[in-house]
């Protein structure tokens, strides 16, 4: 992967591929690899064409011949009618906003509850009917512990959770932690404030999600004040940021979502 980006940035030296470039001043996007290559590119016939010769190039140095029909097109800002001509053309799927990237969704407003679904689906298999009758009350504020206050890590750690799924998530470990489930309703014994606090303060030690939430935000924060040359901190800027002064982390409040 090293060697194919090197190829790309190289094509993007030499103008025989088109990144994105961001506004004021902010830096050219033409990829990001991990468990899944992204590349990012103006819609051009000149950018397709060339695209198909750098992956058949990569395949002639590397051995790994990319399927293309895995491959998956997205247009953004672009006709449905020319991302299905142009997939057609290409031999590859066509996609639409939003989809899903490493687990994250692109493209969404995660300011709307429906798009929290995948966690909140993840809480509700774990919290199934027979464990909640199997388990006694140490096994499920183990299980607590352990799984359902590290499932929706992911999420909390890039967007601001809406107050009513916090509210659906820790209903839903509040029910299972005195054994109900959505059908069953038990009594809680102790309320859900002092079942958070800390064991030295009288609670169970089960921290609260928005603390958790708001904690991982700041942490990106933290890095946006102390990683000033950082690619994903002069993306931010660019799109965010204005010649006008800002506090301490710049915003865009016409960009929903975030």
């Amino acid at each position: 992967m090293e060697a194919f980006s090197g190829m790309l940035n190289q094509a993007c030296d030499i103008g025989a591929f088109h990144g994105v470039k961001l506004p004021n001043d902010g830096p050219a996007m033409s990829h990001f690899l991990s468990d899944d290559a992204m590349i990012m590119g103006e819609w051009s016939s000149f950018n397709f064409t060339n695209m198909k010769r750098i992956l058949r190039i990569f395949y002639l140095c590397s051995g790994l011949k990319i399927n293309l029909h895995k491959l998956v097109l997205y247009g953004v800002g672009v006709e449905d009618a020319d991302v299905v001509g142009m997939a057609e053309t290409l031999g590859c799927k066509q996609g639409a906003l939003p989809f899903s990237y490493l687990g994250i969704k692109v493209g969404a407003n995660m300011n709307r509850v429906s798009n929290w679904e995948p966690v909140v689906s993840s809480f509700k298999r774990r919290l199934s009917k027979w464990k909640a009758n199997t388990l006694s009350i140490a096994g499920r504020l183990t299980l607590i512990k352990s799984v359902l206050d590290s499932l929706p890590t992911y999420y909390f750690s890039l967007f601001k959770a809406p107050k009513k799924v916090i509210g659906e998530l820790e209903g839903l470990m509040r029910r299972f932690l005195w054994g109900g489930t959505e059908d069953v309703r038990k009594m809680s014994w102790v309320s859900w404030e002092i079942v958070t606090k800390r064991i030295k303060d009288g609670g169970l030690g089960i921290a609260p999600l928005e603390v958790n939430n708001n904690a991982m935000l700041v942490k990106w924060l933290w890095r946006f004040l102390n990683e000033p040359n950082a690619l994903w901190r002069r993306v931010v800027v660019s799109i965010h940021g204005s010649s006008r002064g800002w506090g301490i982390a710049p915003i865009n409040n016409a960009i929903p979502g975030v």
